[in-house]
């Protein structure tokens, strides 16, 4: 069977993604990372820039300029 390099959870807020993601990911030796992490980062930025979270163009922009380090 071919191993898959990218496993997605969905699931409705506090349903514990995280929990069983970090889990699964230890599990099988994968890099755990939570995307809602990376929106929030996206929001942190677009905070300290002082862009109105309601300009889908300037938060499009700011999301292709902001570098986001996992490791």
């Amino acid at each position: 069977m071919r191993v898959p390099q990218t496993i997605a959870i969905d699931g409705q807020s506090a349903a514990g993604k995280s929990t069983l993601g970090a889990l699964l990911a230890e599990a099988l030796g994968y890099l755990y990372f939570d995307t809602g992490v990376m929106y929030r980062a996206l929001a942190l930025a677009a905070l300290r820039a002082g862009i109105d979270p309601d300009d889908e163009a300037a938060l499009s922009e700011l999301a292709h300029q902001l570098v986001i380090d996992v490791t």
